[in-house]
């Protein structure tokens, strides 16, 4: 049975995760991801009136439990990126399957049913703003699978190899890595009412997602040679920053997790809709129905 010295699991002097600083009794078996920690309080805003256990907030970590429609549910806000997310996800992991108390891993674990929900920039035509996309596959531009063992069993080596061919990926960044979704918890989420697609987790907003300021890009044509890759029948649907890492590792662990965006800019025809506040509480209102 593995044990966790101080310096590998950080508890604090409360009995919580370091980071998160939530005690492992308030975390719940189905969870909502946020990036942005106000969004917290609108999907709570749902919950069942007096059902509310804990609302924790550590810097950018946000979390409230509470019941929806009766149903136990923890939303916690994660920041923006997959690095933060390797951190919600590894904590959110030691809450469920570690005895803080031993620093010991529990015998019998919890299987954790995790949705991101968050937004995106579509990457075709056919994809317009305020499409509920989900995200079948994820491909990580971030590299932060391949610092845990054995990344290439659960990766998708034939996409990843024919992708960056395609595009001409810079040679000194991170292999991107591709992984799929839960596909139990993608059919019940997205039913027969969202598009299903492979989406990019970037590991940034401006040259990673192929835009242009003030500083060149490597691959100049990049979004246009993604938009057109295609393999076995697949397409790149649209961007975001974090669901790979949050895939990854749910694969790892034992867990089901999966994103759900909701399209508020076509880069296609370079076109964002910023009034997209409505349209969100819409798709958090269906994830949490149906989670």
């Amino acid at each position: 049975m593995k044990t966790f010295p101080a310096s590998q699991l950080i508890i604090n002097a409360d009995g919580s995760a370091f980071h998160l600083h939530l005690k492992p009794e308030f975390l719940a078996d189905k969870i909502i991801l946020v990036g942005d920690q106000d969004r917290v309080n609108m999907v709570a805003s749902f919950f069942d009136e007096g059902s509310i256990e804990c609302d924790v907030q550590s810097r950018e970590f946000h979390t409230i439990t509470g019941k929806f429609q009766g149903k136990r549910i923890s939303c916690i806000s994660t920041g923006i990126g997959t690095d933060n997310c390797d951190i919600v996800m590894n904590e959110i992991d030691a809450l469920a399957n570690i005895d803080f108390a031993t620093r010991t891993e529990k015998e019998n674990k919890r299987v954790l049913d995790i949705v991101r929900i968050g937004t995106c920039g579509g990457m075709q035509e056919d994809i317009p703003l305020g499409t509920f996309l989900v995200s079948q596959k994820s491909i990580g531009f971030d590299g932060v699978l391949a610092f845990y063992h054995d990344r290439d069993k659960i990766a998708d080596l034939g996409f990843e190899k024919a992708f960056v061919d395609f595009v001409g990926y810079p040679k000194k960044a991170a292999v991107p890595y591709v992984v799929a979704a839960n596909p139990q918890l993608v059919d019940r989420i997205a039913k027969d009412d969202m598009m299903r697609g492979c989406t990019i987790a970037a590991n940034g907003f401006y040259g990673p997602q192929g835009r242009v300021l003030r500083v060149d890009l490597a691959v100049p044509d990049i979004n246009e040679k993604i938009t057109a890759f295609r393999y076995e029948g697949q397409r790149i649907t649209n961007y975001e920053m974090e669901g790979s890492c949050i895939a990854g590792l749910a694969l790892h662990m034992g867990h089901r997790a999966m994103t759900v965006c909701c399209v508020i800019a076509q880069r296609k025809i370079e076109a964002a809709n910023t009034d997209y506040k409505p349209r969100i509480k819409e798709l958090v209102k269906t994830v949490l129905e149906r989670i």
